[in-house]
């Protein structure tokens, strides 16, 4: 039931009911709508602003996951590159050294995974994170090629190691005559003076007084590549080929026991000490190759000697005195 108004009137000194006209019930009405409809504006615009729409918290929670899978995948990558990393250490500084590799280069490791036509597909998709997107596809490129990179690596270990047994017995590793008092090393590799011309030069071998006669042994195993007779320079010499970068050189002897393109094993007597070409006394000159250059074979007459007689043939061979030849 409707509330009736009066008001008092003070000509008739009477309370009068108060009558409301159609107008007037209209304007209320049309006022109470204006501010209900701005009210209601409001509203929408304050919730619009402080609360998300269900479309935009589902896309709000969707980047949140795959934010997070990011950063989960970006830590797994950079563990994957400190792994390489450390394989790749142990690569070159263990497994490599073993074998008497060279380490792989840095540029090669390194080494670049194409040019920039190889994401154009990405780039004019017009992504909307295309950065990032971009950025992590070159990561996963750049560890790709490395992996690649370090599998060829030990592919060639495991070949090397196949290898490894006829290595050992390849290196030119033993003395070549017998010196078991170590007294016949008479002249070491490096500057001596010429026994001919009385001059200082470079010597590029090692000089064993024997008497005339003595065996000589070849030191690894592996192929006769030169038996050779001159009447000047090494005289009587013979090379053998042991591969791996490997070649050993026998001067100055009296006979050979081997012939050109024969095979030999370590220890094999392959001829006799003498005095031939320019020499001054019945001795072996004995050099070691490797890759095309002559070493002190000295640093390779680990296998019949113990710690204690290394270290003196080393001191013997370090003596600048005046070569035989």
């Amino acid at each position: 039931m409707a509330r009736i108004k009066y008001y008092y009137d003070t000509e008739t000194c009477k309370y009068e009911r108060v009558r409301v006209s159609t107008w007037d019930v209209t304007l209320n009405f049309l006022g109470f709508l204006s501010v209900a409809v701005l009210l209601a504006i409001g509203i929408l615009i304050s919730y619009s602003t402080y609360f998300d729409s269900p479309k935009e918290t589902l896309l709000k929670k969707q980047n949140e996951e795959l934010k997070f899978h990011y950063d989960l995948l970006k830590k797994e990558m950079d563990n994957s590159n400190q792994m390489l990393t450390a394989l790749q250490d142990r690569d070159d500084n263990i497994y490599r050294v073993i074998f008497e590799a060279d380490p792989i280069p840095q540029s090669i490791r390194n080494a670049g995974i194409g040019g920039a036509n190889r994401y154009r597909h990405l780039i004019e998709s017009n992504l909307e994170n295309e950065d990032l997107v971009v950025d992590t596809y070159e990561k996963v490129d750049r560890l790709k090629k490395k992996m690649y990179i370090q599998t060829m690596s030990y592919d060639e270990i495991v070949n090397m190691s196949t290898n490894k047994a006829k290595l050992l017995a390849s290196i030119p590793a033993i003395q070549p005559v017998s010196n078991k008092e170590l007294k016949r090393l008479s002249s070491g590799y490096g500057i001596r003076m010429d026994p001919i011309y009385k001059v200082r030069k470079k010597h590029p071998g090692c000089d064993f007084s024997a008497p005339h006669g003595t065996p000589i042994y070849a030191t690894g195993d592996g192929v006769v590549i030169l038996v050779k007779t001159s009447y000047g320079g090494y005289g009587k010499q013979i090379k053998i080929d042991h591969g791996f970068g490997y070649v050993s050189r026998y001067g100055h002897m009296s006979a050979f026991n081997v012939k050109r393109g024969q095979k030999v094993k370590r220890g094999e007597i392959i001829g006799y000490v003498g005095n031939t070409g320019k020499s001054t006394a019945p001795h072996l000159h004995y050099e070691v190759h490797k890759d095309g250059k002559t070493v002190n074979p000295v640093h390779y007459f680990f296998q019949d000697l113990t710690a204690e007689e290394y270290e003196k043939i080393l001191i013997l061979a370090s003596i600048e005195n005046q070569s035989l030849g």
